[in-house]
């Protein structure tokens, strides 16, 4: 008696043909999904980017706008590539005695001390400096950088009375009796070459600019790509305008602000 024994193989597992088309079906999906994924990866890092740039920028002109709303009247300059820009920062100011009774500052000859008319926020000290009536950033006349109508602070000064010193002769006097206390001269260097926007203090005050003041720097912005800044008189009717430009471009991408800022302009 004969008994037939068959056996009956279970298949398992992909063919190579089945692999080959799992892994190029798998291909197409990752593909198509990193399209749909870098995309807005992609967005979000040019967002975040020109998100920085613009606060570095606006940090920057804010910094500038500050400096130019305390700048002492008429002092404000800027060279002629409108790359750099110059003032004269004040720290406080008032209106000087004009008639008696009382300390008045005589603008007949040289004067010793004069009186406020009313307190000063803090007292005046050695190193900085009276101005009255300052006309213009250029020339010989009115013009504070000059010195013509700058003179030194003396020790014992107080909130109310002044000293001078050396004694000085003021050579005009101010329609509104004012005088300003001016601390030192500020500057913003603009260097797209470097892609710099630097502050500069702590330098002497000089009739000449420079764009090299030397003193103290501290760096208010990097890639910077282009700068422009123009300074508008004031008049009797307006006061003065000054027109800050600064573009900063980072990876390909560039942001560009303005900012226009009004500048006292009665001495």
């Amino acid at each position: 008696m004969r008994y037939s024994l068959s056996h009956h193989r279970t298949s398992c597992g992909f063919t190579l043909v089945e692999l080959v088309v799992v892994l190029v079906v798998t291909g197409i999906l990752a593909a198509l999904g990193g399209m749909f994924i870098v995309q807005p990866i992609q967005g979000f890092l040019d967002l975040s980017r020109r998100a920085r740039l613009v606060d570095s920028a606006e940090t920057a002109l804010r910094r500038m706008q500050r400096d130019v709303r305390q700048a002492l009247p008429n002092s404000v300059r800027i060279n002629g590539a409108g790359t750099a820009l110059e003032l004269l920062h004040t720290v406080d100011g008032g209106r000087y005695r004009a008639y008696g009774p009382g300390n008045t500052l005589d603008f007949t000859g040289f004067d010793t001390d004069f009186e406020a008319l009313g307190d000063l926020d803090t007292a005046p000290t050695p190193g900085q400096s009276i101005v009255v009536y300052n006309l213009s950033g250029a020339g010989t006349n009115g013009n504070a950088y000059f010195g013509d109508n700058r003179a030194g602070v003396g020790a014992g000064s107080t909130v109310n009375s002044v000293i001078l010193d050396p004694p000085f002769q003021f050579p005009r006097s101010s329609p509104f009796q004012r005088f300003f206390i001016v601390d030192q001269p500020v500057s913003y260097i603009c260097d797209t070459g470097a892609g710099t926007l630097t502050r500069y203090t702590g330098y002497g005050i000089s009739a000449i600019q420079s764009n090299t003041p030397g003193g103290t720097p501290a760096l208010m912005a990097n890639n910077v790509s282009q700068c422009n800044f123009t300074y508008q008189p004031g008049t009797a009717q307006r006061a003065g305008l000054v027109t800050l430009r600064l573009q900063i471009t980072e990876d390909g991408e560039s942001v560009t602000l303005l900012h226009q800022i009004h500048v006292e302009n009665a001495p």
